[in-house]
């Protein structure tokens, strides 16, 4: 699967610009939203190939976007990593049961990314 559109979920503009910056460097296409409930919004409007979810968020958390998006037809097949602040091996195990496909913490290791 070719990566060519991404969406970042996260309710901190700095992670946002940081994360577009990053990526619009190396030629991907970023969408961007501040929540979960904006990201659901968006997925289904933008279909990205990977989407990078904070877990800490007002409102719907980053655990229960990716579950939910894990378990929609629509939506399964979207590679989720989850990119928090939570580092935690229980919250690391959590993440990948709710259906993320990886789980970085912060600050994000660009070379890892």
């Amino acid at each position: 699967m070719t990566i060519r559109k991404i969406l970042i979920v996260d309710d901190s503009p700095t992670e946002r610009f940081f994360l577009n910056e990053l990526l619009t460097k190396q030629g991907y296409a970023v969408s961007m939203a501040e929540n979960a409930e904006e990201a659901m919004m968006k997925v289904k409007a933008v279909m990205p190939d990977l989407i990078l979810m904070d877990v800490v968020m007002p409102g719907t958390n980053g655990y229960q976007a990716t579950r939910t998006l894990a378990r929609d037809p629509q939506t399964q097949d979207i590679p989720i990593m989850l990119c928090t602040s939570k580092n935690q091996e229980a919250d690391k195990v959590w993440g990948l049961r709710q259906g993320a496909f990886a789980y970085f913490t912060k600050p994000i290791n660009t070379q890892q990314l």
